[in-house]
């Protein structure tokens, strides 16, 4: 028999909790429950979880903490509810790795239809990240060229070095071993530079900027190196 795909519902209100748990049980799905971010690792620590539905705001660390470190140390889709629908809160907790956001109260119906498209995008990314062309478990493709991680070094379609900075090929890096994922300006800069995004950097947006000029065949319509407004960015394998 096939496994029930597990989500956790991460909520401080046990009346939310329950409702939602059981509707989501309804519809198939094998369900646990949290009522702050201490369970909700320990649940994540005994078992796999496939998806969180996660309240932002929650005595003690608060979703979007909990939502960015889900996001940085696993690969669980994150649908997040807040009692507010203001659009600030709904771009950063999307900045925070969220993949979706939905608004209290919510229509259940409306959050099962979410829930299966971001499970759907979590399902579909394993593959498309093994078909990414590799040479020896070092190459990697990027457009118009190939990174070699061993040597640290860019190459284009002839084969001759494209020059880039080491902070150029650590960004390159993160990419190819995060194929098809959104990641924030955060999550690339802790993962490619070991330090926090601040609001006002755009170091990150003028090294891709940069690369594309190397990798992509127009710069101007990157597909290798996408821009998803509002959140980040996603390597594609293969381009759109």
């Amino acid at each position: 028999m096939e496994a029930r795909e597990h989500i956790v519902v991460c909520d401080d209100e046990p009346d939310i909790r329950d409702v939602v748990a059981e509707y989501l049980e309804r519809q198939g799905y094998d369900v646990s429950q949290a009522g702050n971010g201490v369970e909700l690792r320990e649940i994540v620590a005994e078992r796999s979880v496939d998806a969180v539905v996660l309240d932002i705001s929650m005595p003690g660390e608060d979703g979007l903490s909990i939502a960015r470190d889900l996001s940085a140390t696993t690969d669980i889709a994150i649908v997040m509810l807040t009692a507010s629908g203001e659009t600030v809160d709904r771009i950063v907790g999307l900045e925070m790795g969220a993949d979706d956001y939905l608004a209290k109260p919510v229509d259940l119906r409306e959050l099962l239809a979410r829930l299966r498209a971001v499970l759907r995008r979590s399902r579909s990314a394993p593959a498309e990240a093994a078909e990414t062309p590799t040479a020896e478990g070092q190459r990697f493709t990027f457009g118009l060229c190939q990174l070699d991680l061993e040597s640290h070094k860019l190459y284009d379609g002839d084969g001759e070095e494209v020059a880039i900075t080491a902070m150029e090929f650590n960004l390159l890096k993160v990419f190819a071993e995060h194929p098809n994922r959104v990641l924030n300006r955060d999550q690339l800069l802790e993962l490619a530079h070991h330090r926090a995004w601040d609001p006002f950097d755009r170091s990150i947006d003028i090294r891709i900027s940069r690369l594309r000029k190397k990798i992509e065949k127009d710069p101007t319509k990157p597909q290798i190196i996408k821009t998803v407004r509002g959140i980040g960015y996603r390597f594609s394998p293969k381009g759109d």
